[in-house]
């Protein structure tokens, strides 16, 4: 007996099980909670869509097909943003003020996985939103762009974009001070919503070069343009590979940042 007690606690530790033990609790809560979920993902979009995409146009304020084109942007935002929110709040919250990250690093698994399991778990819940504003935007818009040849093309963006926004979530939450999280997101990202190239295709802003450069500093640039070239192929958009690179290039950076800080704070 005693025998068997010792080697069971020998026993080397499934981490895929533990990951995705830890995966699963945060999706059931966020399959409790669903209705809340989707109203405070969808809302911020709807409204973009119906005053950019339906108010302007049948006041006159803006060309035809506009639209189409905002359409993939508002997708990339909503991906991106969601992302970002399920894991930077969560985890000052966490670290701070309920102290529920504790519970987590008690997990028999690296602190580096529990910290990609906020990634994934925040890449999920984009996915989500992501895939949801198609129905919503067919309902506001009438019409919605879409080519099925390249839904592969789509599918690999909206992974990436939102493991991305996972990944930038986890490096602001980490880094920024709790006292300082609602100027963090007043500073970062009010910017990243409007230089993300959501409301305007990258290559229209060759008329003011300054901005366009300004844009490729944001990741959501990339998500947004690679997203765009999805739906609407013949359309203006970033050539599709360099979009696919920055983003992945994106991906990998703040996913480096983000899991050396989460580590860094939960030693301290």
């Amino acid at each position: 007996m005693a025998v068997a007690v010792a080697s069971e606690r020998n026993a080397p530790v499934n981490y895929l099980a533990v990951f995705g033990a830890i995966l699963n609790r945060d999706i059931t809560v966020t399959i409790r909670e669903f209705p809340a979920f989707l109203a405070q993902v969808i809302l911020q979009p709807l409204f973009m869509l119906f005053v950019f995409g339906r108010v302007l146009a049948d006041l006159g304020f803006t060309r035809a097909g506009y639209a189409a084109q905002l359409f993939p942007g508002i997708v990339a935002l909503t991906v991106a943003i969601t992302a970002v929110q399920a894991v930077a709040f969560p985890l000052v919250i966490e670290f701070s003020f309920t102290k529920e990250i504790e519970d987590r690093l008690l997990a028999p698994i690296p602190t580096s996985l529990v910290a990609l399991e906020k990634i994934v778990f925040a890449a999920i819940r984009a996915l989500i939103a992501g895939v949801v504003m198609f129905p919503v935007g067919y309902l506001v818009l009438g019409s919605v762009p879409f080519d099925l040849g390249r839904l592969p093309l789509l599918v690999f963006f909206f992974v990436v974009g939102s493991l991305a926004g996972g990944a930038l979530g986890l490096t602001l939450g980490t880094l920024t001070p709790p006292n300082r999280i609602n100027i963090m997101f007043a500073i970062v990202l009010t910017p990243i919503i409007f230089t993300g190239c959501t409301q305007y295709p990258w290559p229209s802003l060759s008329r003011l070069p300054w901005f366009q450069v300004v844009t490729l500093f944001n990741p959501i640039t990339y998500v947004s343009e690679g997203i765009r070239s999805s739906l609407i192929p013949h359309g203006p958009h970033m050539t599709t590979w360099i979009a696919a690179l920055m983003l992945t290039v994106a991906l990998v950076g703040f996913s480096y940042v983000g899991v050396t800080g989460f580590r860094r704070r939960a030693i301290d």
